[in-house]
């Protein structure tokens, strides 16, 4: 793995070889086990370190329709074996006016389903909706809110002011309600791992959460991504140095359905980090989603390899 320091913008551009011309890693895909679709980059917040830049004016991803996220569903029922997961992220997911339609269709096909949200105001207008399919799916359907930290003050450094009571209200109207519930936070405010779960283990037992904050799947703590940052390509050789598999990289289960703003019709991109990238879009079928992925971006590197993340967990 060799770090050039000098060059970093001419890193990541051939997705055959890295800068010093060693054979850049890649991904295959093992099985499809999370299909991913972004609703749409619209939110009802400007965060600073949004790395899809969502906003409430931001529609260069438009909202996915019932109808479009029905047809893959169908060509994913036929894949053998066929997901275990639909997750569905943004933007913010309840904004999206078909959203509530989209999760009762993966629910009624058997899929579990996890939604990806802040929590706050478009949630609430679709409540009793939320209620009914709880009731009726009970936890194959989850919800994972995002406080980037634990207290207002680091929250809202990210997500603005104001930002954090109204998550609050909605994490607790979801626990009081009895949903499947994690929640994803940031490692950006203090670095130090355990502190942080400590401090948000103190923050669920102040709200009589029964969330273990030390269960990476009840509380999970994402790495920054920054392409300002200078990181290492990642080569084929980083496999054995870093003592990983490429079968642990989210690219290697999971891929994510699209609309781009003025496109005709959704495709697929390898993963959640990169609906952007010209280069991760993978085509307009599952089928066609099935190569393998070139580790030719700094979030390859800065948040799945070096940072042991993953969107599923």
């Amino acid at each position: 793995m060799t770090i050039v320091l000098d060059a970093p913008r001419r890193k990541f551009t051939d997705p055959r070889v890295t800068l010093d011309g060693s054979e850049r890693a890649r991904v295959p895909l093992t099985h499809l086990d999370t299909l991913w679709f972004n609703t749409g980059t619209l939110c009802n917040l400007t965060c600073v370190n949004c790395y899809i830049e969502s906003s409430p004016t931001n529609d260069a991803l438009v909202y996915l329709t019932a109808k479009e996220v029905a047809a893959y569903l169908d060509e994913a029922e036929q894949i053998s074996p066929r997901p275990r997961e639909v997750g569905f992220t943004g933007g913010e997911p309840f904004m999206n006016p078909d959203m509530i339609a989209m999760v009762q269709d993966a629910l009624a096909r058997g899929f579990r389903v996890l939604i990806l949200t802040n929590a706050m105001k478009p949630m609430h207008h679709v409540k009793a909706k939320l209620l009914a399919l709880r009731e009726r799916y009970g936890p194959e359907l989850s919800l994972r809110v995002s406080l980037d930290g634990f207290d207002t003050i680091s929250h809202e450094a990210l997500r603005g002011p104001r930002s954090w009571q109204p998550a609050i209200d909605g994490l607790v109207w979801l626990n009081e309600n009895k949903f499947n519930i994690a929640v994803a936070g940031r490692t950006v405010n203090s670095g130090d791992e355990h502190a942080t779960r400590d401090g948000f283990a103190s923050l669920f037992a102040s709200l009589g959460f029964a969330l273990d904050a030390h269960d990476p799947s009840r509380l999970v703590l994402f790495p920054e991504m920054d392409v300002t940052h200078d990181v290492p390509e990642i080569t084929t050789a980083c496999w054995g140095i870093l003592k990983k598999s490429p079968a642990s990289v989210m690219c290697a289960t999971s891929r994510m359905v699209v609309k781009q703003k003025g496109a005709d019709a959704p495709h697929v991109v390898s993963c959640t980090l990169l609906p952007h990238a010209p280069g991760f879009n993978m085509g307009e079928t599952l089928s066609q989603a099935s190569a393998e992925v070139a580790l030719n971006h700094h979030f390859c590197a800065q948040f799945c390899v070096l940072g042991g993340a993953s969107c599923s967990v």
